[in-house]
């Protein structure tokens, strides 16, 4: 597809689209391109604190299992 084919159905569909759906098309624009706006980076440091944090509560038993998960995922989208 020519560029200019492509920038005119673009520009023909986004008026098409509610508000909401401008925005995410806007965010999935953004994310091809790796722009994030809204989240910062966390450092290495504050990474791995997070991953020994985690694996700290695992062992605690502070965690669900994989088939629990699947469970509530159930429910949640049975609310939709």
């Amino acid at each position: 597809m020519i560029i200019t084919t492509v920038k005119k159905e673009l520009s023909s569909y986004l008026p098409l689209l509610s508000e909401r759906q401008q925005a995410l098309v806007l965010d999935v624009i953004k994310n091809m391109l790796h722009i994030d706006t809204h989240e910062k980076r966390i450092s290495a440091e504050q990474y791995n604190t997070e991953i020994e944090l985690a694996l700290k509560e695992a062992k605690q038993g502070k965690s669900i299992s994989h088939n629990e998960v699947i469970t509530q995922s159930k429910k949640w989208l049975k609310r939709k």
